[in-house]
């Protein structure tokens, strides 16, 4: 049984070749709607499927869950001397009772700095979920279905902790994976299961680290599938065809901006139009063109503005995704045609320009160069807001050097990098990064499905 508690998974593990030719031993236990369900259906072929009922998670639940969130942020920042771990806290809330009842659970922490307090914790929060109907009601679904294994593609689904409870009151198998490279520290580990996928060595020393309770033995290193697909040829869009559908000079290399959501750049039009200044300011325009790859789940349109005074130079290329305004998380996902977009865009561009994301492994995939934008607009969007703060994060401790990547550190500073990446950018930093983080690329697929259908 295959757990989608949204579509964030859908790309990483029903696009790849994970489940591939096993469709009629899967059974997709998901929160889709109805449109997205048949679309799942029709891209995967899995036609076994049933409708996670209707949760609604009690204050109780959600007061130990924030609880244990909280103290476990506060314990990670000591353990790793790190304090922006906390920054993984939202302080701001909107009404008073939710203000009063973050407060209280930030005074009701003192009482829990000792890690064992934090597990004693847990055992109430799991005493307490297998209280509600939702778990009887996921109980009954399971006695019927009698799944040997239970997979879930996000370790942090908030509703998917009573299901994994269910499971193992019943002896069902339950496997989950660490859905990306700066989530352990984040303390939303919701899920207790049998077993725990990784994508390398780096991210298991890491879980032992913050769960020291998970035995060695229950965390297996497969990689992930996120990156398997720059191995396919077939998904590079042929040359003409993918500048022509971009309005792309042909005669002009390509310099990638990729966006963050609005959260974790709130700079980023600012950027793209000192991206963009610097070019023309430079006459690199002539040799130069921007192609804009925004958050899939950015539809703010704040890149609109920097974009009309830019035409000639910066060419969009929308990620494809299905996302309709004032829809819930589980409506959301890519199309298979995204993955071709993607793979072409890294490979049809000569650098990616970015704030810190896992684009630079994506772009290391082809030997490329990540630009890391490190200074601060004299205007922020935010004043709160720094890249100061940013590569302070723990996953950024993963860095061999601070050669992996170029930095921005200055608006001024970009010809200079330019100039760098052409003559002198070492790629053997990247691919050493990508092997602490990622290690092997290729085999991902396989080595989940060895875990799923092989390992006892």
């Amino acid at each position: 049984m295959l757990l989608f508690p949204d579509g964030v998974g859908i790309r990483n593990f029903l696009y790849s070749n994970v489940f591939k030719g096993r469709e009629k031993e899967l059974v997709l236990f998901h929160a889709f709607d109805t449109k997205t369900e048949q679309v799942v259906k029709d891209i995967t072929a899995i036609q076994n499927t049933i409708s996670i009922p209707k949760y609604s998670e009690s204050l109780k639940e959600k007061f130990l869950r924030e609880l244990i969130c909280f103290a476990r942020l506060k314990h990670n920042a000591k353990l790793v001397n790190n304090p922006t771990v906390l920054t993984n806290w939202k302080t701001h809330h909107k009404g008073l009772f939710k203000t009063l009842f973050y407060k209280f659970i930030e005074f009701a922490s003192y009482g829990f700095s000792r890690y064992e307090r934090i597990l004693k914790l847990e055992k109430r929060y799991q005493k307490t979920i297998r209280d509600s109907i939702f778990y009887n009601e996921v109980r009954e679904i399971l006695l019927v279905k009698a799944p040997e294994k239970l997979f879930c593609s996000h370790q942090r689904g908030v509703q998917c902790a009573p299901i994994f409870a269910a499971a193992k009151d019943l002896g069902i198998e339950t496997i989950t994976v660490i859905y990306s490279w700066d989530n352990l520290p984040k303390a939303r580990l919701a899920l207790q299961a049998d077993k725990y996928l990784v994508w390398s060595d780096c991210m298991k020393e890491e879980l032992k680290l913050y769960y020291p309770e998970i035995a060695s033995s229950q965390i297996f290193i497969t990689g992930t599938p996120q990156f398997e697909c720059y191995q396919h040829s077939e998904n590079i869009i042929p040359k003409e065809a993918f500048y022509t559908r971009y309005n792309l000079d042909l005669n002009k290399k390509i310099i990638c901006y990729s966006g963050d959501d609005v959260l974790t750049c709130p700079d980023d039009p600012q950027y793209l139009a000192d991206l963009a200044d610097e070019l023309i300011k430079n006459n690199l325009d002539n040799e130069y063109q921007i192609l804009l790859r925004r958050c899939p789940v950015d539809i703010s349109g704040r890149f609109e503005k920097i974009i009309s005074q830019y035409p000639n130079l910066i060419k969009q290329a929308p990620p494809l995704w299905n996302f309709e305004p004032n829809s819930s998380w589980t409506t959301i996902y890519p199309l298979p045609e995204d993955v071709k977009l993607l793979v072409s865009t890294v490979y049809y561009s000569d650098v990616v320009v970015n704030l810190g994301s896992t684009m630079a492994f994506d772009f290391g995939m082809f030997d490329k160069p990540c630009i890391y934008i490190n200074y601060d607009q004299e205007e922020k969007v935010n004043p709160d807001w720094s890249v100061k703060t940013i590569y302070q994060f723990q996953h950024f401790k993963s860095m061999p050097n601070n050669n992996v990547v170029l930095w921005w550190n200055s608006k001024d500073n970009l010809v200079t990098l330019m100039a760098e990446f052409k003559s002198n950018f070492d790629i053997k930093n990247i691919r050493g990064w990508t092997e602490i983080v990622i290690e092997d690329a290729s085999e991902a697929s396989q080595n989940i499905s060895n875990v799923l259908f092989y390992d006892k």
